[in-house]
Formats: C-alpha cells, sequence, structure tokens
C-alpha cells in the first residue's frame, strides 16, 4: 500500500476511535506456563487461594509435607518450600500422597484441615488416611496431628481422600478396593463415600458410589481415585481420575449428584465419557488426580493437575502440576477443555495483585447476518448460526497483547488461545510468547464502518486491514465497498 493510503487509513481510524466508548477493562493475572510447578514434589496438586495468596501441597514420597505460598498462581513456580509437618506416626512415617486442605468450621472454631495419604516405609500396600488440624486460620499452620480415619472394614487401603459439603453436611470422599480385595485379586479400585461428625471422625464406614466398569475408566487397571467436588449454581459433580496412572490414558471422569443423598448410590449419575485426556498433539499424557480452585475475584474456576510430558514416563516424580482455566457447557455441566501445552503462554487467574473485576466474556455477532456470530472449530474461525457446542462463539475480551488500549479475543474453552491472522487469515492458536503473536491478535476496537452503533476491528499491525467475514470465513481485508463495510461491521454481546 502506498504511504499516502497508509496515512489516511491510520488518520481515519484514528477518528474512528475517538468516536466509540473505551472496551471494559479486564484483569487477568501475571501470565505464566506449565508446569506451574516443576518435580519431583509435584504429583497430585491441590491449590487454593485465601486472604490475597495461592497455596499449594503436592505428593512428597516423603515422611515431610510442603506448602508453597505466592501472591500469583505464576509464583508458585519458585516459591520456597515450607515443611508443615513431619510424619512420626506408627505405619504412617512416608509415602506422602494427595494432600488436600479444607478450611472448615470444626469443634475449635474455624480452621484448616489438611488431609493426606500415608504409610511405611515400604510402597505401597500399607496407604491411609490421615488428618491435620490447623492452630488457626493460616494454610501454614502450625498443624496437630488428629489422627487417623478408619473408612474400610479391618482399617482396609484407603487413599486420595477429600472433603466434600453438599447442604451444610461434610462428607469425606475417598478411594478403596471394593471388598478390600486388590487388583491382583480381581478387584476393583473405586470411589467411596462417608459422612463426617467431625473432621477428623467418619461417622461409619465408606459406602461404594462408583466402581470402574466403563472401558476408558480400566487402561492399565481398572481405577477410580482422587475423587474432588466441583459445584455450581446448586449442582454438584464429583469429578475423580479413571484408569492406571503408569498409562498415558489416565484421565478424569465426574459424577453428577442427581438424587437426595449423597451417601447413596443410587443419587449419583456418572458421564459416559471422560471429562479431561491426554493430548499427543500438545505433549500432555495422563492429565489427572486434580483440584479445583477459584480464581481471586471468585469469577473463574480453574483446575490443577498432574501430567507428564511423554506417555513412557509413568507414575513416579517425573509427573508435574499444570493449571488451566476451566468453562461451563450451555447445560450447567462442566467442560475441563484440553490439557494445554507447555509452550503456551496463558494468563494467570483474574483479579490477581488485587486487580478489580472480572474478564469480559462475550459472544462477537456479525451485522448483515444477525443469526451468525463469530466462533473456532478446528482452530479455524467463521461466522455460523446455533454454533454447537456454544462455547466455542464465546470469547474472553481482555486488553489487548501488544497495546493495553486495544482488545485481544481469548477463546473461553481453549485457554491461551487467540484470535490471530497469519497470512490475513483469522484463526484460534496458542500463544507463543513472541511479539509477532501479541501484534497479530492485537486490534483496536472502532465505531462500526457500516454502523457506528456497532464496532469494527481494526488490525493492530495492519491498520489498513479490518475484521471482516468473507464466505463466512474471517480473515483481515481493506476495506472499500458497502458490502465490505458490513461485513467487517460486528457487535459484542453477551
Amino acid at each position: 500500500m502506498r504511504l499516502r493510503g497508509i496515512l489516511t487509513a491510520l488518520l481515519t481510524a484514528v477518528a474512528l476511535v475517538m468516536a466509540v466508548p473505551a472496551p471494559s477493562s479486564a484483569a487477568p493475572g501475571a501470565t505464566f506456563q506449565n508446569p506451574v510447578v516443576g518435580a519431583p514434589n509435584s504429583a497430585d496438586p491441590w491449590i487454593g487461594h485465601h486472604n490475597g495468596s495461592y497455596y499449594y501441597a503436592a505428593t512428597t514420597w516423603t515422611g515431610r509435607i510442603l506448602i508453597r505460598r505466592s501472591s500469583t498462581l505464576a509464583g508458585l513456580k519458585t516459591a520456597a518450600e515450607t515443611t508443615v509437618f513431619t510424619m512420626s506416626q506408627p505405619g504412617a512415617v512416608s509415602n506422602m500422597w494427595a494432600p488436600s486442605l479444607h478450611l472448615l468450621n470444626g469443634p475449635n472454631g474455624q480452621r484448616w484441615y489438611l488431609y493426606y495419604s500415608a504409610g511405611p516405609p515400604a510402597c505401597c500396600g500399607g496407604q491411609r488416611q490421615h488428618v491435620l488440624e490447623s492452630a488457626g486460620t493460616d494454610p501454614m499452620g502450625p498443624y496437630t496431628y488428629k489422627g487417623a480415619l478408619v473408612l474400610m472394614p479391618n482399617n482396609g487401603w484407603s487413599i486420595d481422600g477429600s472433603v466434600m459439603t453438599v447442604g451444610g453436611v461434610n462428607y469425606f470422599v475417598f478411594s478403596a478396593f471394593n471388598n478390600n480385595i486388590g487388583f491382583e485379586n480381581g478387584g476393583l479400585q473405586s470411589l467411596f463415600i462417608t459422612r463426617l461428625t467431625n473432621p477428623w471422625t467418619p461417622a461409619a464406614l465408606g459406602t461404594i458410589i462408583s466402581e470402574p466398569t466403563l472401558a476408558w475408566e480400566r487402561v492399565g487397571n481398572p481405577v477410580n481415585e482422587g475423587p474432588y467436588v466441583l459445584q455450581r449454581n446448586g449442582r454438584t459433580f464429583l469429578t475423580y481420575s479413571a484408569s492406571y496412572c503408569g498409562t498415558p490414558d489416565y484421565k478424569i471422569g465426574s459424577l453428577e449428584l442427581t438424587g437426595s443423598n449423597p451417601l447413596v448410590r443410587s443419587s449419583w449419575t456418572k458421564f459416559a465419557g471422560p471429562l479431561f485426556q491426554r493430548s499427543d498433539a500438545n505433549g500432555v499424557y495422563g492429565p489427572a488426580h486434580h483440584s479445583f480452585f477459584k480464581s481471586p475475584d471468585g469469577t473463574e474456576d480453574w483446575i490443577v493437575y498432574h501430567a507428564n510430558d511423554s506417555a513412557s514416563q509413568g507414575c513416579g516424580t517425573t509427573r508435574t502440576s499444570r493449571a488451566q482455566r476451566i468453562s461451563w457447557n450451555a447445560d450447567g455441566t462442566p467442560s475441563l477443555g484440553v490439557p494445554v501445552s507447555s509452550a503456551t503462554v496463558l494468563a494467570g487467574p483474574s483479579g490477581e495483585l488485587g486487580n478489580p473485576g472480572a474478564v469480559t466474556v462475550q459472544r462477537i455477532q456479525s451485522y448483515n447476518f444477525q443469526d451468525r456470530f463469530v466462533r473456532h472449530s478446528n482452530y479455524a474461525t467463521r461466522i455460523d448460526a446455533n454454533v454447537t457446542p456454544a462455547l466455542d462463539s464465546q470469547f474472553r475480551v481482555v486488553a489487548g497483547l501488544a497495546d493495553g488500549a486495544a482488545v485481544s479475543f481469548e477463546s473461553v474453552n481453549f485457554p491461551g488461545h487467540y484470535l490471530r491472522h497469519n497470512n490475513y487469515v483469522l484463526r484460534l492458536e496458542a500463544n507463543n510468547g513472541t511479539a509477532t503473536f501479541r501484534q497479530d491478535a492485537t486490534f483496536r476496537q472502532v465505531a462500526g464502518l457500516a454502523d457506528a452503533a456497532w464496532s469494527s476491528f481494526q488490525s493492530y499491525n495492519f491498520p489498513d486491514r479490518y475484521i471482516r467475514h468473507s464466505n463466512y470465513q474471517l480473515r483481515i481485508d481493506p476495506i472499500t465497498t458497502a458490502t465490505e463495510r458490513a461485513d467487517a461491521t460486528f457487535r459484542r454481546t453477551s
């Protein structure tokens, strides 16, 4: 394009920018890349946010329980490991697995309760559940040992416990073998539940609520373990890890509480397929044994899980902790998405370091085909009506990656993936952290070229071009005709 044309386009863009209000402010946290915590103390992770800090704990395989603290999720990677408890109880001096912290009201008031699996130095038939209580409301403790939880007949093997609260009642959910029969004798590692009379006392032995009966739950060994609750809008989902952790097909499934009594197996409905599983394309294997946490401003749900970088790494200290945002389907069920590549740059949780406000989630409506919305499909972008799944047409409208006064569009269900032009074609691509990507994924929101009450989106690094649809496909083009102006006009809507 000639210099005069470029200057004309720039002056036009400036005038249009002045004609529209600034986009809604957004406050994502500090960017990071997975893993959030590297090996070796990084399997079976738990993360929580409390009083301005993130807290992190994971399996150590030793007699020590360690906690990290950081003001940002990104900061956990280099945060110090503090020993909050050293085990010395008979039969429970080593092989600490799957710590899970819960802030509960107990006989001593509100306290943190830290549940963990442990056993003798010889792994792993001696694993049982134990619990600590904090002296106050600091997740760093100090902690005192409250006791072992007897959960199975003859104090049988039990692991991976956490607390689920339904209707104001605390329940303990955990994994054990049905009938105390191990794999070698045809046993199924299953999910059990019991009510807690106080945070360290089960009301009864556990009752079974799920067995690994589906093919995707039985790769390597038939396993249901690592149960962790996820709740939203009055619905309770009990997510869990399925198949053997030593395989790359370790994955996450879910039950939903569809009956009135959590202690009764018939009250739970199992999802037919997994929610979260390996991504060979992203180099993520065995993504499971997880927990969930809220962003600091309470508007986002996040998952932390462990995974391997190769299919052959197995179930040891190679597993690292990774985190990403999750989303929700139109029917109210959780969408955990696809585990992201370690090369993808992710925005941290909304509201870190006291930033106000939530990131805006919107759809982008076509001006001249008003039944159609911008969506991604296999990473290509287009405008479609009746988008299925609906999440494919939802974007987090954030401050521009290259210019905070502009905007970028991050996919809701593919964290770290943004609308980005490449050879003038708009695609959904993972943020690789380069300056070129940031510029390609940044757009200035200006008054609509066909209707000033709508909006158009000018390319940041090709200011003579605007996002437009052509045969329903999205690209950036110079705009000259009335048809092109209509094609390049959109509205951000909820």
